[in-house]
Parts: structure tokens; sequence; C-alpha cells
């Protein structure tokens, strides 16, 4: 599949962001910097990067929460949701900031991001200066409606499901969220856009991750990402009960028999370490401390301030 990543210099080496999975790639020949179109197997073939080794002046990708409002109470949601939403002449004042930072991957969260009538004029700003891709996490829940409008605004969606039926994922999100998820993908597909599975593990839903994989091959969609539970947010109440370590993450990792055609990636809360978080509010944060808790609050007022100190492993 030829799609767009987001390619710069650091320092003499050049790194490429894919928007749908979240990596770092180091290709072995020369590529045009900026937006570039480039074949999907080419990209998963090259090295992956290690952003704390390369040391950018501004994060490779961060996340972007511009709304607080979700139609779903998840509990494991990470989100703060005391926190002020932006209006829409302030999430645009952020895109453009944001556009102009030096950031090349920008995934659009909430919150609900699709539940945004803006969203693709957002998505749009941030990749006008020819630099960033974009893609946006969301339940799914309204993609089907939006799918066309968002194709040719967003790079990738990444679509969450913590289980790979219907009983186990509406345990989590709610009576219906399963089929309307999946409805989403199948329409995301139909209209070109390449579509992310991302699963949150946890002790009670990790022994469904090689079926989710079996699903995402049926569905059409480009891969699967399965993310480490993070003790932030509602999700702190229940850590104890559902955390996995990173190793017993990595067991199922490893065990896991990956279909043809299919990305998958492991995101440990190790690698989560020292990510940057723009909140609905204009703040910035980032993970630390193995992404346990969190740091280095600004606000954000130009460009400058995205580039927060202490630029580790997952940024």
């Amino acid at each position: 599949m030829i799609r767009f990543f987001a390619a710069a210099s650091i320092d003499g080496t050049t790194v490429v962001h894919d928007p749908a999975v979240g990596s770092n790639h180091l290709p072995p020949q020369p590529v045009p910097l900026g937006r570039v179109a480039l074949d999907e197997r080419q990209v998963t073939a090259w090295p992956e990067a290690d952003p704390a080794r390369l040391r950018p002046s501004a994060p490779l990708s961060m996340c972007w929460s511009p709304i607080v409002r979700c139609n779903l109470s998840c509990p494991h949601c990470l989100d703060d949701k005391t926190v002020r939403e932006s209006t829409s002449t302030e999430r645009q004042t952020l895109a453009g900031h944001i556009a102009v930072s030096g950031v090349l991957g920008v995934d659009i969260s909430g919150g609900e991001p699709l539940l945004l009538g803006d969203l693709p004029h957002l998505a749009r700003a941030i990749r006008e200066h020819g630099r960033a891709v974009v893609s946006c996490t969301t339940n799914g829940w309204h993609l089907a409606r939006r799918a066309e409008e968002l194709t040719g605004a967003l790079d990738a969606v990444r679509v969450s499901l913590d289980g790979a039926t219907e009983a186990t994922h509406d345990t989590w999100r709610g009576e219906g969220s399963f089929q309307r998820a999946v409805t989403g993908i199948r329409a995301a597909v139909r209209a070109g856009l390449r579509v992310q599975l991302q699963m949150v593990l946890m002790r009670s839903t990790h022994r469904e991750a090689q079926s989710l994989l079996d699903l995402a091959a049926q569905l059409g969609a480009g891969g699967v990402t399965f993310l480490q539970m993070l003790p932030i947010g509602d999700g702190a109440s229940i850590a104890a009960e559902q955390m996995l370590t990173d190793d017993q993450a990595g067991d199922t990792f490893s065990a896991l028999d990956i279909p043809d055609g299919i990305r998958v990636r492991l995101r440990t809360r190790g690698s989560a370490d020292g990510f940057t978080v723009l909140r609905a509010d204009g703040y910035a944060w980032r993970n630390t401390g193995a992404a346990t808790g969190i740091t280095a609050f600004i606000q954000v007022t130009g460009p400058q301030d995205l580039r927060l100190p202490t630029v580790r492993s997952g940024s």
C-alpha cells in the first residue's frame, strides 16, 4: 500500500514516521523530506529508530486531545475529564503551532475526536505546511458516518478494540460498541483510509490478542497495536487488578502468529515513557517514570512550547 509518511533530517540522520503504527524508521537510502508517499512494505523492512539516541529538538510524535467529551465511559480511560475544552478558535491556533513545531506525527485523540465537527479542518491545518502526518484514535462509534469526510484529511485511523469478541469488548466499552466499531472499520477501509486496530492489554483481555489479529485481517485493517495499560486517569483505580508487566505483555506478543500483511506493534510502558500529550485546555505534558506519572506541564502559546525537556524513548 502506498501512503503518506513524514520524513525529517535530525543532525544528518533521516527518520521516517509511520502515522498508522506510530513507529519511527531509519531508511537505508535517501528519501524526500516532509510528507512523502512510500510503500508501506518497504518502510516496514527498515530498522526502527530510537528517539532517545536521535535527541530531536521536538518530539517525533505526539498525541493531541482537543476534546474531553466522549459518548462512552471506559473504566481504563486515561483522560483527565476535569480539563476545560478549548474553543474552536483556540483549537485552530493550537493546530497552527503544531504544524510548524517540527513534530512529524500527530495523533488526534480525546475524549472522542469524531464528536468534533472541525476535526477534518484541524487535521488539514496540521498538514498544510507539508511536514507532518496526522492520525486519529477513535472508539469507532461514529466512524461509519464520518469515514468519507475524513478521507483526504487524515493519513490513518486508529480504532480501539478491547477484545476480539462482542462480549469482551462491550464489557469494557458498553453495549453495542463492538458492532458500531466493526461497522466503522469496514466503512473506513471501503473509503480508502489506512486503519490500525488498537488493543489495551489487560489481564482480562490479553488472551484475545491472537483473535484480534485474525479479526483485523478479516476486516481489511492494516495492523494491530497492542498498548500496555497506563495507570493514569480512571485507569489508576483498576491498575492493580488489570495491569500486566511489560515482560508479561512481551510474552503475549511473542507468541502471536501474525497474518500476512498485518503490521503489529507492542507499546510497553517503558517505551511510552517521555511521550508528549497536548491536552484539551492547551497544556502539554509528558509521561514519566515508565509512563506511570506525568511531568512537564506547560501552556502551549507557540510551537516552541512543544519542545518539552527530557526527550525520551517514547517521543
